[in-house]
């Protein structure tokens, strides 16, 4: 389990858009957002750096944060 602080998360569609690009790459990924925090835990069998790529690529780039 990762998590990730996205500032630049604000809003449903930013959601989608999070969760559809880890679904991308893993299907089996689950999601958990804390929307008003912009923080989501993602469960994965891919490593952080992969997400982070992923999430960063996507235009949510994770703010340094332990996870």
């Amino acid at each position: 389990m990762y998590q990730f602080h996205l500032p630049d998360m604000t809003c449903g569609h930013c959601v989608a858009t999070v969760t559809e690009t880890v679904k991308a790459l893993d299907a089996a990924a689950t999601l958990d957002f804390e929307r008003e925090a912009r923080r989501v835990r993602i469960s994965s069998e891919l490593g952080r750096e992969v997400l982070v790529r992923a999430l960063s690529e996507a235009g949510y780039t994770p703010a340094t944060e332990a996870g």
